[in-house]
């Protein structure tokens, strides 16, 4: 199991977790459940941390790209920032053109949680209160981060006094490179043979576009720079990928490979979709890592989740959490270095 230890404690509440096993290390801190970095070897024994960060932990109050943080009441674009629940419609900040934006002014990413470390996980607590950004509910929110060998598993736990919508997600931008180059040469694979179409301010429709024959096929490995820049309406929507692809496994949906170091990221989940991002808009934010600037295609984000802007399409939206009953969901990430022959 992996060694845990608190290696910084702030005044301001802010505490940073080192969790290490034999072939990952990993930081995260109780600000918005942030993953800050993850070390980990290539395929010659060298060691990079493979996701962007800010160069400051306080950075991350301000930070409007929302990198490595916590995606929440929900995550993704609602379209005019509002739902109908019950027959009462709801009214939520817009911060992103006309639309809702993950968990809007000041979402879960923003705020620092209660945790503990207990059986060899980290577990962060929140209490999201009855119409904090517009949400319905006293929201009881825990998420724990376990690493056992090379997995690190995030599983989210909610429960409400009133009918809301929870669509959590994280935000971390991976380069497995270790920041050397921009992401166009990792290979991913996604086991999707649809996509959920978005309009031109990147909110999902309601309308699916099956991928055969379009950019947007990952079924086998293609490189993300292949086609990014093809001439597709999607495509030219988003600036690049930043679309819910929905899974048609149940198990290893996602691969994300770069050749020439040899790491590799499988990510499994019981959520049903994943926002692919391509770091589209990266570019103008706080000072990454070491203080270089952090760019557009940086780094690709996998935001396993429900389908964005459910609330609004699905019939009977999953992203809907009764009264009474539970929000439950999980995401595992394997690191795995593919040894140079």
């Amino acid at each position: 199991m992996a060694e845990m230890k608190v290696i910084e404690q702030r005044q301001d509440g802010i505490d940073i977790i080192e969790m290490k096993d034999q072939d990952l290390t990993v930081r995260v801190t109780n600000l918005g459940c942030h993953i800050l970095s993850v070390w980990m070897k290539d395929n010659k024994g060298n060691i990079d941390d493979v996701v962007l960060g800010l160069q400051n932990i306080e950075d991350y109050k301000e930070d409007d790209k929302y990198i490595g943080g916590i995606l929440g009441r929900a995550a993704n674009r609602i379209k005019d920032g509002k739902f109908t629940l019950n027959g009462q419609e709801y009214h939520l900040p817009v911060n992103n053109g006309p639309n809702h934006l993950h968990g809007g002014t000041e979402g879960f990413d923003k705020k620092v949680w209660d945790y503990e470390i207990r059986d060899h996980k980290v577990i962060f607590s929140y209490l999201s209160k009855d119409m904090e950004e517009g949400y319905p509910g006293n929201l009881k929110i825990h998420v724990s981060y376990e690493l056992t060998g090379n997995t690190f598993t995030m599983v989210y736990y909610g429960t409400t006094d009133k009918d809301t919508i929870v669509n959590l997600s994280n935000h971390t931008y991976f380069n497995l490179s270790g920041g050397k180059e921009k992401i166009y040469d990792h290979k991913l694979k996604i086991k999707a043979a649809q996509i959920a179409c978005v309009d031109q301010d990147g909110c999902t429709t309601g309308e699916k576009l099956f991928v055969d024959g379009t950019p947007f096929d990952f079924r086998k490995f293609h490189r993300i720079g292949e086609r990014i820049d093809e001439d597709h309406e999607q495509l030219n929507f988003a600036g690049g990928y930043d679309h819910a692809f929905v899974f048609s496994g149940q198990k290893d949906q996602i691969t994300l490979f770069h050749e020439e170091t040899g790491r590799k990221v499988t990510v499994s989940t019981n959520l049903p979709t994943v926002q692919l991002y391509t770091s589209n808009f990266l570019e103008g934010g706080l000072p990454g890592k070491e203080g270089r600037v952090n760019v557009n295609r940086d780094g690709v984000c996998l935001e396993t989740q429900f389908m964005p802007n459910a609330v609004n399409l699905e019939e009977k939206p999953q992203v809907i959490l009764r009264k009474g009953g539970s929000y439950a969901v999980f995401t595992a990430f394997k690191f795995e270095v593919q040894e140079d022959d």
